[in-house]
């Protein structure tokens, strides 16, 4: 089978010079803006680029001032909602400045994440965008020595401009806070991996707030899982099973709560009446949830546009500062304050 049937008719440059009357010569020359052309050569290679609906490619166009208008992404979590819509501003934003995306997908897996991102080094790309993940100080040193880098969702200390992120320890604090306040102090904290940036970050806020608030934060109540439902599940399931008593469940993010609710309704438990959850991110399935969760809200699509732009900038030797993005808490329905 033909994996590329349907292309055997792509317009050359030859095509548009035979429209056009002109050489090819010419028709590369506009398509490159290498050379003067006559306006009225010009403007006949336009006319017949538009009949003919020809798109012109730009890795070949960049091949001639040694670029390849392309941006290497490695995404720690592929299927992850948050980092879907993190990876749609980062389309978005590259294609409008005229470069394209080439994702490489890995899971939050020892040794995945360098070679992830050593594939996409060997396929010329002119900058790098990592989303999350655990790559060392030391490996990021070696990267940003090789080529431009972007880290998205990690603060990485002393390189402000080229870290995209938005600090998870603050909201953490704050939703602890909110069920501190709706008289919660036994609150279980099914965390998310700890390798990862957001993870510890999430952890850190609520252990914080637990403290300022007088409450002393207990290991039984933590359980590390991995940012998913199934973790979430698990991780009710393993308190419930060890007899350790909770009001409360901070989730480490949205599908974390989806299977912290599941695990909860399997047992008779009944949430909010019984059990307070909230989650973190704000994923558009979390307003429907039964009963609609409160969490954090994190401007994904917009940290990735940010994104987008700062990796352009940087490969084009610009400055770029990242703006400073502020994530807020969505107050819904899933905590009751405790009588």
């Amino acid at each position: 089978m033909n994996v590329f049937h349907g292309y055997d008719q792509l317009i050359t440059i030859r095509d548009i010079a035979k429209r056009a009357n002109v050489s090819s010569a010419t028709v590369s020359r506009v398509l490159n803006d290498s050379s003067p052309v006559k306006e009225e050569k010009r403007a006949a290679v336009l006319e017949a680029m538009k009949a003919l609906d020809f798109q012109p490619n730009l890795f070949a166009r960049g091949l001639a001032s040694g670029e390849s208008r392309t941006i290497g992404i490695a995404v720690q979590m592929s299927g992850s909602s948050f980092y879907n819509l993190v990876s749609d501003g980062v389309s978005a934003s590259l294609e409008e400045l005229g470069y394209s995306p080439i994702y490489s997908n890995r899971k939050h897996r020892p040794g995945i994440g360098l070679a992830a991102i050593t594939t996409l080094i060997n396929r010329r790309v002119d900058g790098l965008i990592l989303m999350g993940g655990d790559v060392s100080a030391r490996e990021l040193k070696e990267i940003r020595n090789t080529m431009p880098t972007i880290v998205v969702g990690r603060d990485i200390s002393g390189r402000t401009e080229e870290t995209v992120y938005i600090d998870n320890f603050k909201p953490a604090y704050e939703l602890t806070k909110v069920l501190i306040e709706a008289g919660h102090r036994r609150i279980a904290h099914i965390s998310g991996n700890q390798k990862h940036y957001d993870g510890r970050q999430r952890l850190e806020g609520y252990q914080q707030a637990l403290k300022d608030h007088g409450i002393q934060p207990s290991e039984e109540l933590i359980y590390e899982g991995d940012f998913s439902s199934q973790s979430g599940v698990i991780g009710v399931n393993s308190l419930l099973s060890r007899g350790i008593n909770f009001s409360a469940v901070f989730a480490g993010n949205d599908p974390c709560a989806y299977g912290v609710r599941l695990a909860l309704y399997q047992k008779g438990i009944r949430v909010p009446d019984d059990v307070s959850i909230v989650g973190f991110d704000d994923q558009r399935e979390s307003a429907y949830m039964t009963p609609p969760l409160t969490t954090v809200h994190q401007p994904a699509r917009e940290l990735g546009e940010a994104a987008g732009k700062a990796i352009v900038a940087l490969a084009r030797g610009e400055p770029f500062e990242p703006p400073e993005f502020v994530a807020e808490i969505v107050h819904r329905d899933s905590v009751r304050r405790r009588v």
